[in-house]
């Protein structure tokens, strides 16, 4: 209808209708119409407008965005009727060749609400349909749809992406001594435990029997390695219900560009069965992976510190010298691959990260103490090791005693990265709110 409404208004698109006959036309319509100026001055209203709402309302902003916003489709919007009472409807402005022209069409709030329990109903249905009925963990057939959209999104942003698959030994043994409810139930407690190990950005899935499997996005196969050895952990600790300990065996493997799927997965499972054949209740890892990959092709660029606002205490001066601190030490680091053939750059590079560093620790110090911080005496001594550790290790490059490479690691290693993370952080409750 929009369509045949939009070439009856707009002269280009075929014969041009006469004032007259195109106030009849829009007369006829059997919803609501404004005709709108360039300006956005109302020009007339049909009469089913005109009964149920007032001119008044075509000025309210969520119309008046409708408004200059032709040709992009209905929007739902809530406005008041003629009797004062707030109503649902859809609004959708068409550009003519001298405005534009508002269509209304009143949507009954019951069929907003039917429509709204039945999105309820088919998000639950699609759950349910995704869902593994004995566990609550994700099913195979969900796995298969999430493992294809993030390994999308692991090779279109460069982000590795591993696969954790896990494994209950001697299960059998559990159905056979203890019955299959109780090995039901081993397994319910199984996903609980997992869940409780790890991150809310991990899945975990139920892919058949006794064995599951997680998808740790952004995560290569070193870090999936700690977190399968974390799994490993609680499940061995943890103590189960009517079976008592339960172990398991765990497979680590990183995705390899370009290999399918199943090929992936294939490796998954040949490591999987590496930890179960070498004595279960361990992890085996594929030590290879598209992280490898992508940091040789990136170069040495790749090591850098990223600095997050989680890393701020809430003292201006403070925040902007770590952030500062952040910016020389990348800068340090990106000059020490260039140390040979331009000398001088990665000289001043550390010149004034060094200054920096002296400077910071010297306004950290005050401001501390200005505070009356409890441990500010074993503040003062970290910052004096580390400025004598830092002092020597510069002295030792320049006889040719240590690496550049030792340097700018405890540089931005132990100076910026590790004493930010941890000795500043017992200080930042001085600084909250």
């Amino acid at each position: 209808m929009a369509d045949n409404l939009k070439r009856a208004a707009d002269p280009q698109r075929g014969e041009p209708p006469t004032e007259s006959s195109l106030t009849k036309l829009i007369e006829r319509l059997p919803l609501p119409v404004a005709m709108l100026d360039r300006a956005g001055e109302t020009v007339m209203c049909n009469e089913i407008f005109k009964r149920n709402y007032s001119e008044e309302i075509l000025h309210i902003p969520p119309l008046q965005a409708a408004i200059h916003e032709p040709d992009s489709g209905w929007k739902t919007l809530s406005i008041r009727d003629r009797a004062d009472d707030q109503t649902s409807c859809r609004a959708q402005s068409i550009e003519t060749a001298d405005g534009s022209m508002l269509i209304l069409d009143p949507v009954d709030n019951e069929v907003l609400r039917q429509l709204d329990h039945l999105e309820r109903q088919v998000s639950l249905l699609q759950r349910l349909c995704s869902t593994d009925a004995l566990t609550g963990a994700w099913n195979r057939r969900h796995f298969e749809r999430v493992a294809a959209t993030e390994l999308e999104r692991s090779q279109r942003y460069r982000q590795p992406l591993s696969l954790i698959l896990i494994d209950i030994d001697h299960f059998k043994r559990v159905n056979d001594e203890f019955g299959h409810q109780a090995g039901d139930a081993t397994l319910r407690e199984l996903v609980s435990v997992v869940r409780g190990a790890i991150r809310s950005v991990d899945s975990l899935f139920r892919w058949g029997g006794e064995e599951f499997a997680v998808i740790a996005a952004s995560t290569g196969y070193r870090g999936a390695a700690q977190l399968a050895e974390r799994i490993r952990e609680a499940v061995e600790s943890h103590e189960f219900p009517i079976v008592g300990s339960v172990t398991a065996s765990l497979g680590v493997a990183e995705h390899l560009a370009p290999e399918a799927i199943d090929v992936w997965f294939r490796r998954l499972d040949e490591t999987l069965y590496r930890a179960k054949n070498d004595g279960r209740n361990r992890i085996s890892v594929v030590p290879v992976g598209s992280s490898d990959a992508w940091a040789a092709e990136s170069g040495p660029s790749v090591l850098r510190l990223v600095w997050s606002e989680a890393y701020e205490c809430g003292e201006p001066n403070i925040d902007g010298q770590h952030r500062e601190l952040f910016n020389l030490a990348n800068a340090t680091l990106d000059a020490s691959f260039k140390s040979e053939t331009c000398p001088g750059e990665f000289e001043a590079a550390v010149e004034r990260l060094f200054a920096h560093i002296v400077t910071h620790f010297a306004y950290e110090e005050q401001a501390l103490g200005e505070r009356d911080y409890d441990g500010l005496d074993r503040h003062k001594a970290a910052h004096t090791a580390l400025l004598s550790r830092a002092g020597e290790l510069r002295g030792a490059v320049a006889v040719g005693k240590t690496t550049i490479g030792e340097l700018v690691d405890f540089l931005a290693d132990k100076v910026v990265a590790q004493h930010l993370f941890t000795a500043d952080r017992k200080f930042f409750p001085l600084f909250a709110g």
